[in-house]
């Protein structure tokens, strides 16, 4: 009877179990094995039949083309990258805050509230080929509203782009916002979900003492978010770092195959996108499975930073107060 109850948790966790070893732990293996690999097309079959012998090459030569810039694309793709997660990393953690305040909190009426919030999130519920088969009839010059709306609110013609896909600085600016628009959703619902469950009362006592909405805001509601915000903004961060998917669609669409051509052209090839290129277009699956793997150190790394500048040691502490 004893050892039942103790096998029983592990029989409702095996089916997790097996998904974390088959979905996430044995890729992982595979990726660190294959980046220190010369793995491509040319000599596919025989690394196959040789696969974890001795007579598979292991070599250092992914991590020095990178390091040392062998690969002529590589600063641009770091480059891009570092302008896109850090904007669109702003718009998901920090502008998501401030719409997120405004709806739950400044905006009364509930009715009003939910509907704002289930505006923005149209664009994560929507399956991903039609928001982007969206935006680029959005931004057709010759059909889509984008110019027409910027030209009815005062842009001059002349300061548009012919094409918002492939003209340099819009198509980096294009895919900012597209990004952000359907990442910000996420943390809306983090942060609205916080904001609700701060307790009426330590408002309402605020309210008796004084203090004005924004200093609610200041002192009870911002405080009290710290976990909301470093839990939004170590999420989107790895999001960002590993996301390519609304790029790929978008400037991948009518492509003819060639989406690693135009997102270079459009100087769009975040690291993630270049990685996926280097397997799926070049064939060269152990450079891009190195590729890869420095998305993951970075990830770390970016984390562990989080969890100092957060303080997340003094928000795992237990509270002192008895009650």
């Amino acid at each position: 009877m004893k050892l039942s109850k103790r096998l029983l948790p592990w029989l409702f966790l095996t089916p997790l179990i097996f998904t974390i070893i088959f979905a996430w732990i044995a890729p992982m293996i595979l990726t660190v094995y294959l980046s220190f690999t010369d793995l491509s097309i040319k000599n596919f079959l025989p690394f196959i039949e040789n696969f974890a012998s001795p007579k598979v090459k292991i070599t250092l030569d992914n991590f020095e083309k990178i390091i040392s810039r062998h690969d002529p694309y590589i600063n641009e793709v770091i480059m891009t990258t570092a302008i896109y997660v850090s904007s669109v990393l702003f718009i998901n953690a920090i502008y998501s805050l401030f719409l997120s305040i405004c709806i739950a909190f400044f905006v009364k009426k509930e009715v009003i509230s939910m509907f704002l919030r289930v505006s923005w999130l149209i664009p994560r519920i929507m399956p991903g080929i039609i928001y982007a088969l969206m935006w680029n009839w959005f931004i057709d010059p010759k059909y889509g509203l984008m110019n027409a709306m910027l030209m009815a609110v005062g842009v001059p013609k002349e300061w548009l782009p012919s094409s918002w896909l492939l003209d340099k600085p819009y198509s980096l600016m294009l895919m900012i916002i597209v990004n952000g628009y359907v990442g910000a959703s996420f943390g809306m619902i983090v942060y609205t979900a916080a904001i609700k469950s701060i307790p009426p009362d330590l408002i309402n006592a605020a309210r008796v003492d004084g203090a004005s909405d924004f200093q609610v805001v200041k002192y009870i509601i911002l405080p009290l978010l710290k976990w909301s915000i470093m839990f939004v903004t170590a999420w989107q961060t790895l999001s960002l770092l590993a996301s390519y998917e609304q790029i790929l669609m978008i400037w991948g669409a009518g492509g003819g195959g060639g989406i690693a051509g135009i997102a270079k052209a459009a100087g769009v090839m975040v690291w993630a996108l270049y990685s996926y290129t280097k397997a799926f277009y070049d064939y060269e699956y152990g450079y891009a499975s190195a590729i890869s793997l420095i998305i993951v150190i970075v990830g770390v790394i970016v984390i562990s930073l989080y969890f100092k500048i957060f303080g997340f040691k003094r928000m795992m502490v237990t509270s002192k107060i008895e009650v």
